[in-house]
């Protein structure tokens, strides 16, 4: 079970039930098209009745893709990288133009944000090369570039001749 939804039915939904179920997976949390999509076509024999209703819902507001980028970025801006939320919305289905828009800008803030991530999990410098390397790894699985890892460990004192090592 997802979502609430069987993965197997018997028999389609009606249009009515079709439409009970989009405003119930909506009401749960914002979703892509593409989301609604794949999690509604199980549900209905027609994927032109389906395109129908999410067409119905963009026109009501209740299913915005923008929204959802905002939501996203909202959320994960103070834990995750502007690369990592880039690839989160690709993955959620979103539009690369809705993407690009809602994105512009984030770079900038890359230092800043692994800086605080940094301070928080750490609050101090790393007393060897083997922590120097911990801290650095802790920042690169949150999607932050090397070169912004690092700059956060020079900013924080720490040595800048570490070596990643794949």
């Amino acid at each position: 079970m997802v979502d609430g939804t069987s993965s197997v039915k018997s028999k389609p939904d009606s249009a009515a039930d079709l439409n009970k179920r989009a405003v119930r997976l909506l009401a749960r949390r914002d979703r892509s098209r593409s989301e609604m999509q794949r999690l509604l076509a199980p549900h209905c024999a027609d994927a032109h009745t389906v395109s129908a209703l999410l067409d119905d819902l963009q026109a009501r507001g209740w299913l915005s893709e923008r929204r959802l980028a905002e939501q996203l970025i909202d959320s994960r801006r103070s834990r995750a990288s502007a690369a990592r939320i880039r690839q989160e919305m690709a993955r959620r289905g979103l539009a690369d133009a809705i993407i690009a828009i809602a994105t512009a800008g984030l770079d900038a803030h890359d230092v800043a944000t692994a800086l605080a991530l940094w301070r928080k999990r750490f609050r101090e410098l790393a007393a060897d090369r083997t922590e120097r390397e911990r801290q650095l790894r802790f920042l690169l699985n949150r999607g932050f570039s090397q070169a912004v890892a690092l700059k956060v460990l020079r900013i924080a004192g720490a040595n800048d001749t570490i070596e990643f090592e794949e």
